[in-house]
């Protein structure tokens, strides 16, 4: 059993030196990495950068254009809203809820659901039945209708937004990791740890977990920007974080009356959304071309 668990952590440091060598050389997307570096740093640091508060209200510079157009001032680089509070400002600030919410959602739903699929992989019989097709269910339902429904019902709050998205998407990461699981508990070193008298629980702890990591950090990464998404949306939509804290989505909705007059109000905020969105899906795609044996061997 020792040698077998030995074999087994040898493993686990060779992969991790072989992903250490190709991160070195293989096509990193370096702008879409800076992208998201820019923006989890101005999601912890935005509110003390921000050059104003992004609740200071100004009515006499309502509607004021961003800097590049006639009547612009670089005391206000992106433009005003209708109350004259100070676009960048607002962008900035708005960026914290969208990052906490898509890091808690990730890690309950990824943690949780990789939890669960790695058990119905690896017990199988009825407990593979039983969670595979409460998944399933979660799974027909459309993830934007989903999370409306239950946001509606449990109330709008970063909280109940963080609970709707996670009950939602846990049964992404169990479908993905119980296939994973099915086919790394038949290869022979964990028949052998079985021979050995290795526990379940070790087995799937200390021979199928660090086989399955490689997919379970790439869907991390790919469903950060879904769940900004997702929670953009039900801002937009008034069931995601209440006002008058300053979130993407509900700048977007915000400008929806003034399109034709002060665009930027609804522009600047949609351009970030897709702009980081964008770079969390180039980055998981990344990721996964570095991780997966199959890509690396193409």
């Amino acid at each position: 059993m020792y040698i077998v668990e030995r074999l087994s952590f040898i493993r686990i440091l060779s992969q991790a030196k072989r992903y250490v060598l190709e991160f070195r050389y293989r096509n990193f997307p370096v702008v879409f990495g800076l992208i998201v570096v820019l923006f989890i740093f101005t999601a912890v640091f935005g509110e003390f950068l921000a050059p104003y508060s992004p609740t200071q209200v100004s009515l006499t510079e309502k509607f004021l254009p961003p800097f590049f157009l006639a009547d612009g001032t670089w005391a206000h680089p992106l433009g005003t809203d209708h109350l004259g509070r100070d676009m960048l400002s607002r962008i900035m600030v708005g960026s914290r809820p969208s990052l906490m919410v898509a890091l808690a959602v990730v890690f309950l739903g990824g943690v949780g659901g990789s939890t669960i699929g790695m058990i119905s992989g690896y017990a199988a019989g009825k407990t593979d039945i039983v969670i595979m097709r409460a998944a399933d269910s979660t799974m027909a339902f459309p993830i934007i209708l989903m999370a409306m429904l239950l946001s509606s019902v449990l109330g709008a709050s970063t909280q109940n937004v963080i609970v709707a998205i996670t009950l939602i998407a846990w049964a992404r990461y169990a479908r993905v990791v119980r296939g994973e699981v099915l086919s790394v508990k038949e290869r022979d070193f964990v028949r052998l740890a079985r021979v050995a008298g290795v526990s379940g629980s070790k087995i799937v702890l200390h021979h199928i977990f660090p086989n399955v990591l490689h997919t379970v950090l790439v869907m991390l990464t790919l469903q950060i920007g879904m769940v900004i998404m997702v929670e953009a949306s039900l801002s937009f939509l008034g069931l995601g974080v209440p006002p008058p804290a300053p979130v993407w989505g509900g700048l977007i909705a915000a400008g929806r009356e003034y399109i034709r007059t002060a665009w930027w109000i609804t522009v600047f905020p949609g351009a970030f959304l897709a702009l980081v969105v964008l770079s969390f899906n180039m980055l998981g795609d990344w990721l996964r071309e570095v991780m997966d044996p199959k890509l690396r061997q193409a």
